[in-house]
């Protein structure tokens, strides 16, 4: 069959989170099970950059109607990468800038994010009616959620397009695409549409919730976070929506890339290793810690890394309250990321009250990632909420402990530690008490006392198959079941 991906973000063009490495990696897993995959994507400025110099365009101009007046709109050809055919939204008035939602400097997001997301979606439904009408259209997050609402309304008489399907993954419900009612004019919908059961949400037009209700079928990232989804705790006041949708709703775990994320040939490590030869993550940890500035750092002491956007969600609140208590466990701790000014500015105190303990890079480098992931015995994800989580799985793969909250992806891929039994991957809490953050810390520092039972207890975690293989045919038994559904 053939399917076509929209989606704000893919690695390498554009990326702010775990999004882009789905977008990048899910297609050529479907090509490789004979599948046919179109990837269309705005043409911003970070994407121009690795294209040619001279474009070529599949479609040179595409009107696009606004309430007052028209933009046009250019179709360019990426060409092809492993196997998935890669075309491009121009509109340089609308993507050609140096953010994707909104300015780098954080200064929140671009006022006429409607305008420049409606333009995209409702330019690949034109599109794709000279350059090849797919089975289905598989749209990702709010930004694409437009398209299935333009699909069954403004096109609902366009024959070319009738028979499409339309599946909508959630990789973050936090995230909805909030917009003015007036907005419902400027996208040229009726008024009609902007109701409860529709479009409104909270007197906004809302273009997730819009996704939600329009399309044939609903994913998420995996199938603990397509529960949470449902109750008030974790719907983003979408939760009365997804349970009356539950029927259509399923959650399929994200994969990883171990071309680029496995400590057997990882290019970017000091030293490789495997589960059948460890010799070589000590180098690796060695390594880490110059690279920190941690010197004369015991075997007996463990390293804690983190890699992460350094954000409330990720649950840094909690390891705030632990942080003295911390202090005083043997431990050292090594953070890369950047994210909420107060959180970049807690953990640069932390390291400047115990440099000989807490080492933090604000800023995100994708090769000190992997040295962390390789050279750290333990990785902390304390998320509040994590709908799938990506670190974790690298971790895994890379022999490094992780400790985690039961939440979303990260109950649904660590598996709690028996040292008796010698099963389990890592260690998981439950509530939303820092102290049982404290306590699944404590029970890994124990556990890492005990070598032996810490080498089992790694190798068990690189034996997991985390790969796309699996979610990708999951994929595909959605598609057809919502081919099976539109006859």
């Amino acid at each position: 069959m053939h399917i076509v991906f929209a989606a704000s973000e893919c690695v390498p063009f554009a990326q702010t989170g775990g999004l882009a490495k789905v977008i990048g990696e899910l297609p050529p897993e479907l090509v490789e099970l004979g599948h046919s995959v179109t990837v269309y994507l705005p043409l911003y400025k970070s994407a121009r950059a690795l294209l040619p110099e001279t474009l070529t365009y599949a479609v040179r101009s595409i009107t696009i109607p606004f309430q007052y007046y028209n933009r046009f709109a250019g179709i360019v050809d990426g060409g092809l990468r492993d196997g998935v055919q890669y075309y491009f939204v121009d509109c340089p008035e609308l993507f050609d800038r140096e953010g994707i939602y909104g300015p780098k400097d954080g200064a929140g997001d671009y006022g006429d994010n409607a305008e420049r997301f409606g333009l995209y979606c409702r330019a690949i439904l034109e599109a794709t009616k000279q350059l090849g009408i797919p089975d289905i259209f598989h749209m990702h997050d709010w930004a694409a959620g437009m398209l299935p609402v333009l699909l069954r309304s403004t096109y609902y008489f366009d024959v070319a397009l009738k028979s499409a399907g339309v599946v909508l993954t959630i990789h973050n419900a936090a995230y909805q695409g909030w917009f003015p009612p007036k907005t419902i004019e400027q996208m040229l919908l009726p008024w009609d549409m902007f109701t409860p059961d529709k479009l409104e949400h909270y007197d906004k037009l809302n273009f997730l919730k819009g996704g939600l209700v329009y399309s044939d079928y609903l994913t998420t990232v995996s199938p603990t976070y397509a529960k949470e989804i449902q109750t008030e705790e974790f719907g983003a006041r979408l939760d009365s929506v997804l349970r009356r949708r539950s029927g259509d709703l399923r959650g399929i775990l994200n994969g990883v890339d171990y071309a680029a994320w496995d400590p057997a040939h990882d290019g970017k490590l000091a030293a490789h290793y495997s589960a059948e030869n460890l010799d070589g993550k000590a180098e690796c940890r060695k390594d880490l810690l110059h690279a920190y500035g941690l010197g004369n750092v015991p075997e007996t002491t463990a390293v804690i890394g983190i890699v992460s956007r350094l954000a409330t969600q990720k649950g840094f609140d909690f390891l705030m309250e632990i942080a003295n208590q911390l202090d005083e466990r043997d431990a050292v701790l090594v953070v890369l990321g950047t994210g909420e000014p107060y959180y970049e500015q807690f953990f640069r105190s932390w390291a400047a009250r115990r440099p000989h303990q807490v080492s933090v890079q604000v800023r995100y480098d994708e090769t000190l990632a992997h040295k962390v992931e390789a050279g750290s015995d333990i990785y902390l994800a304390p998320s509040r909420y994590e709908p799938c989580g990506l670190n974790q799985l690298y971790s895994l793969k890379y022999g490094t402990v992780p400790v985690v909250r039961a939440t979303g992806g990260l109950e649904d891929t660590v598996e709690e530690w028996n040292g008796e039994a010698r099963t389990g991957t890592g260690f998981k809490f439950y509530g939303y008490n820092p102290q049982d953050l404290l306590g699944a810390i404590d029970r890994a520092l124990g556990a890492f006392r005990d070598k032996d039972g810490w080498q089992a207890l790694m190798r068990n975690g690189m034996a997991k198959d985390f790969s796309w293989k699996k979610p990708a045919a999951e994929y595909v038994e959605v598609y057809e079941e919502v081919l099976r559904r539109r006859g």
